[in-house]
C-alpha cells in the first residue's frame, strides 16, 4: 500500500485526456491529485471517475485553474470552490475541507493534510511594494490569466482569501501535528526558493505565499507535497523532502510514455 501523487493534469489539453486512460490500476494504493486537473467541472469529473476507479483512495487540493470561472461554468470563488468539493464528495475524495487522514500502509504513521491555502503576491523582490507588485510583472510582459478568471468572491480581493485560508489551516495543522508527523500538501508551493522559472521569473508572484516559509518545520512535515510549476523536483529542506509532482501541459512531458510513468511516489518514499 503506497501513496502516489499527481498533479496538473490539465484536461484542457486533448493530449492529456487521451492519456488519462494510460493511469494503471493501483487497486491497493492511494492517489493524491495536486490541482489544476482542468478549468471546468467536467474536468474535474473526468479525472476522479479514473482516478476513483483505479485507485483505493483518492485525496484532491484545488489550483488556480478549477477556481477559473468563464462565462458558461457558472459560479465564482468561493462558490466555485463549494461545487468543486461538493463533486468530490460525489465521489468519495477527501478535500480540504474534510478531517486530515491518517496514513497507516507502507512507512511511518503520518497525517495527510490537503490543503487550499492560495497566493497573495508576496513571492517578489523586497524592494517591489505590494502596490507595485503587478506592475512590476507586467513590465516583462507577465500577467496571469488569473487575473481575467480567478474570482475571490466574497473576499475583496485573492489576498484576503488567501490569509483567511491560511489562517484556518494553521489552526488544524497545529493540532494535528501534535499526534502525528504530516504529510502537507498545497497545490502552489509553500516556500519562495522552490519557484525556479528560469524564462518567467516574474510569475513567482501567482505561486504562493511568505506565510506558509516555515510551516513544513513549525509542523512537523515528512513531505511537502506541490504542484503548479510544471518542473518536476525533489528537494530536502530542513530534513524535509519536498515534491513537486506536476505533469503539465503536453510540451513539458513526454506524452508517449503514458501518465502513469510520471506517478511520484511519497509514502513510503
Amino acid at each position: 500500500m503506497k501513496l502516489y501523487a499527481l498533479s496538473d493534469l490539465h484536461l484542457g489539453f486533448r493530449d492529456n485526456r487521451d492519456a488519462l486512460d494510460t493511469l494503471g490500476s493501483h487497486p491497493d494504493d492511494w492517489l493524491i491529485l495536486g490541482g489544476d486537473l482542468g478549468e471546468t467541472l467536467a474536468h474535474l469529473e473526468l479525472a476522479l471517475e479514473v482516478a476513483t476507479d483505479r485507485f483505493a483512495r483518492v485525496l484532491w487540493v484545488p489550483g488556480n485553474h478549477e477556481l477559473w470561472t468563464h462565462p458558461h461554468d457558472g459560479p465564482r470563488g468561493e462558490a466555485k470552490y463549494q461545487a468543486l468539493i461538493d463533486l468530490c464528495h460525489e465521489f468519495d475524495v477527501i478535500t480540504p475541507e474534510d478531517p486530515f487522514v491518517v496514513w497507516e500502509g507502507e512507512g511511518e504513521a503520518c497525517a495527510l493534510a490537503p490543503l487550499f491555502l492560495l497566493y497573495d503576491y508576496s513571492f517578489r523582490p523586497d524592494h517591489v511594494a505590494a502596490e507595485d507588485a503587478l506592475d512590476w510583472a507586467a513590465e516583462t510582459g507577465i500577467v496571469c490569466a488569473d487575473e481575467r478568471y480567478l474570482h475571490p468572491d466574497p473576499y475583496p480581493s485573492r489576498e484576503a482569501w488567501c490569509a483567511a485560508r491560511c489562517a484556518d489551516a494553521e489552526k488544524r495543522l497545529e493540532e494535528a501535528a501534535a499526534g502525528h508527523p504530516l504529510v502537507i500538501i498545497n497545490h502552489f508551493p509553500l516556500r519562495q526558493e522552490l519557484v525556479r522559472l528560469w524564462r518567467i521569473p516574474r510569475f513567482s508572484l501567482w505561486c504562493g505565499t511568505k506565510r506558509t516559509e516555515d510551516w513544513h518545520v513549525r509542523f512537523r512535515a515528512k513531505v511537502v507535497v506541490y504542484g503548479h510549476l510544471h518542473i518536476r523536483a525533489t528537494d530536502f529542506i530542513n530534513g524535509v523532502r519536498f515534491e513537486e509532482v506536476s505533469l503539465g501541459y503536453p510540451r513539458h512531458w513526454n506524452v508517449g510514455a503514458g501518465m502513469d510513468a510520471y506517478l511520484r511516489e511519497i509514502l513510503p518514499g
